[in-house]
């Protein structure tokens, strides 16, 4: 019930129960999976996969995709038309980093990239078909399988978890 403006967010618009809601409905690899995995789920395995005073970014780093729906990467980042949602979603992503206090400049710390790596091939060997080639990204995946969560269970467990980490930043904060 937020009126939301792609073209011009604002802080005010931004809420975690809607990110939290959307990324959860949104299937990761533009649905190219064996199962439904979520956007959520995949935040919320990068909180976790990162130091404890990166986590809020982990959560939070395709946090745009609640509002700006997902490009699949290849499209992202070599079509002429990425370079528009490119800059649309670091534009975004400043004004989510404003509302919840993460650093400005929409720079996610080192392990937070390297996390997304190492969970990007941790969902290639257990969602994927069949999938051998190589992606141009490497890194050890995960030794845990993952197993998908139904989109009602991502959306609870991305709240909780953010409830966790938004705390752990505050005292950063306040010490």
């Amino acid at each position: 019930g937020v009126k939301y403006y792609p073209a011009a967010p604002r802080a005010s618009e931004v809420r975690i129960v809607d990110i939290a809601h959307h990324l959860s409905m949104l299937c990761r690899y533009t649905g190219a999976a064996r199962k439904f995995y979520s956007v959520a789920e995949h935040s919320v395995r990068v909180s976790y996969a990162v130091p404890e005073r990166d986590a809020l970014w982990g959560l939070l780093h395709d946090a745009p995709e609640a509002y700006l729906a997902d490009m699949s990467r290849p499209l992202k980042r070599y079509a002429d038309f990425g370079i528009p949602y490119q800059r649309a979603e670091g534009t975004l992503m400043e004004v989510i980093a404003e509302k919840f206090g993460l650093r400005p400049g929409y720079i996610p710390p080192a392990s937070v990239k390297h996390a997304d790596t190492v969970l990007l091939m941790t969902e290639k060997r257990d969602l994927m078909h069949g999938c051998n080639k190589a992606w141009g990204d490497t890194a050890e995946p995960l030794d845990g399988r993952i197993s998908p969560w139904i989109p009602q269970a991502a959306e609870i467990e991305f709240i909780t978890r953010f409830s966790v980490v938004s705390a752990l930043a505050q005292e950063k904060v306040l010490t």
